[in-house]
């Protein structure tokens, strides 16, 4: 039960890790968004599985502030990222690309309403 707590702990520990180097590398606001929604929710849900489990195994507790603070970061981080997203091209924020040319999905979509 140890090797599986710490698996949680290590991976979800990854994640973080990876979130905090792919907010500082990543060129524009989206993929920004990107890294640091997917992989931290990822990363901080981990964290607190492991620790859920390790409560339970060692000490008997079932804690109902951890699955509700799992519960909370796997329904909110998703969901304001999309509104900082939205906000952002709202606002004019272009995608970052190689050459300069970006295509706009999202704005093509109303064009044919």
């Amino acid at each position: 039960m140890q090797i599986i707590i710490i698996l949680f702990l290590v991976i979800g520990t990854f994640f973080v890790l990876s979130a905090s180097i792919g907010v500082i590398r990543f060129p524009d606001v989206y993929t920004r968004l990107h890294a640091s929604t997917k992989a931290a929710t990822l990363g901080i849900s981990g964290i607190m599985i492991g620790a859920f489990i390790f409560l339970y195994v060692e000490h008997g507790i079932v804690s109902g502030k951890l699955i509700l603070g799992i519960i909370f970061i796997l329904l909110t981080a998703p969901v304001s990222a999309h509104m900082i997203g939205r906000a952002a091209h709202t606002t004019g924020v272009k995608p970052w690309s190689h050459d300069g040319n970006t295509r706009d999905a999202y704005a093509d979509s109303f064009k044919d309403e």
